[in-house]
């Protein structure tokens, strides 16, 4: 699952050797650690190896509360205007770009 939110982008995957658990993984350090709004236990890891090099192992159940706080607090009428004014405008660019990318699906439709 791929999530884009005004506090990070999140790349959640099932855990491969425990049912109950996911790893959230993420491009920046920043992006993981701002999880801690909604899920305060959260032991964040780098992995300098791996595609996506910030992780965090996190049970299913609290992932599952967190995405429901990013939806209930979302409070923006443009995401990527809200990008642009929590994140900043490069980021907001990059998710442009992939909202262009994603835009070509519909035009093929």
């Amino acid at each position: 699952m791929w999530l884009f939110t005004t506090q990070g982008f999140y790349s959640t995957v099932q855990h491969d050797d425990f049912e109950d658990m996911v790893i959230v993984r993420g491009r920046t350090r920043e992006d993981i650690e701002a999880l801690r709004h909604q899920i305060p236990s959260i032991e964040p890891f780098e992995d300098p190896d791996a595609d996506y090099r910030y992780r965090a192992v996190v049970a299913k159940a609290d992932w599952a509360l967190a995405l429901t706080e990013l939806a209930t607090d979302l409070d923006y009428r443009n995401f990527k205007s809200a990008v642009a004014e929590r994140q900043g405008y490069d980021r907001a660019a990059i998710y442009g770009k992939v909202w262009a990318e994603v835009y070509r699906l519909q035009e093929e439709d």
